[in-house]
């Protein structure tokens, strides 16, 4: 049956309003917030960390400031699973510093470098109550794909997640850039990437990541967010882990640790079984 009855004035002007709503989000942002400079808005108790309006860097509790609130931050600590007691940490990308403030709570002997190629980015570090640095903790203004190809000096964990208001830092995402990775980790090494699945080359560089890393890789989803994967690799060693090798671990990650690593585990070995 087709309804001939004319909108209501107040569903017109619920439309408009939507329409506004929009067509506001393209609308050419200040001069504070123009080519990738970072900007910060508070909602809620939550500080987030902007380069764009369209999408969310990080984000923080005010009241909270070590927790990693976003689900992919969290999918990323599955790097534990595969070396649970790492002696050093390399991150490529600091935003808001949320995996550098749980690491340096949590993971109190291990040294920890976060690179970020945004000056602005570490300018607002004191905003996310990011550490000073100190004998163990250093933030270094760096492109973290020079960072990698220089190996005289290896690690046991690498975080990667470069993003820019553009989206995936494609320097971050070649296959030499990964050959990179695989040199600059320690035998007993693990690479933890942040990916967008929807990105036009998110199944390229899932790919280069497994040649790189001779096909020992695990891709975890993060928690609620359809949005990004996470794919952890080995660089050496047994893999995969045993079922009963990564629950354990989970177990004892447990007892220090705020977060369910168990629920973690269970996602590695769901993919794992998948192939």
């Amino acid at each position: 049956m087709h309804s001939t009855d004319q909108p209501s004035k107040r569903n017109k002007g619920r439309f408009k309003n939507t329409v506004k709503e929009i067509f506001s989000w393209f609308e050419a942002a200040d001069e504070n917030h123009l080519d990738s400079h970072p900007y910060i808005k508070e909602s809620k108790g939550i500080l987030a960390l902007h380069l764009d309006k369209m999408s969310v860097q990080s984000e923080m509790k005010l009241d909270a400031p070590d927790e990693l609130v976003l689900g992919y931050t969290r999918a990323m600590m599955c790097a534990l699973l595969l070396l649970n007691e790492p002696k050093s940490i390399a991150m490529i990308g600091l935003g808001g510093g949320s995996l550098a403030k749980y690491c340096y709570r949590y993971l109190p002997l291990s040294k920890i470098l976060a690179l970020e190629i945004n000056a602005g980015v570490i300018a607002l570090r004191n905003e996310f109550a990011i550490p000073p640095d100190d004998a163990r903790f250093q933030v270094r203004l760096a492109d973290g794909a020079d960072y990698v190809r220089d190996n005289s000096e290896t690690v046991d964990v690498l975080f990667v997640d470069g993003f820019d208001a553009s989206g995936q830092v494609p320097q971050l995402g070649t296959p030499e850039f990964y050959d990179d990775c695989f040199a600059k980790l320690n035998n007993n090494g693990v690479l933890a990437v942040n990916l967008w699945f929807g990105y036009p080359n998110y199944d390229k560089y899932v790919a280069r990541i497994s040649r790189s890393f001779a096909g020992q890789i695990a891709i975890v989803d993060a928690d609620g967010d359809k949005a990004n994967k996470i794919i952890l690799a080995v660089k050496q060693g047994t893999f995969p882990p045993s079922h009963a090798t990564l629950r354990q671990r989970a177990e004892s990650l447990c007892k220090n640790h705020p977060m369910n690593y168990q629920a973690k585990a269970d996602k590695i070995i769901k993919h794992l079984s998948k192939n």
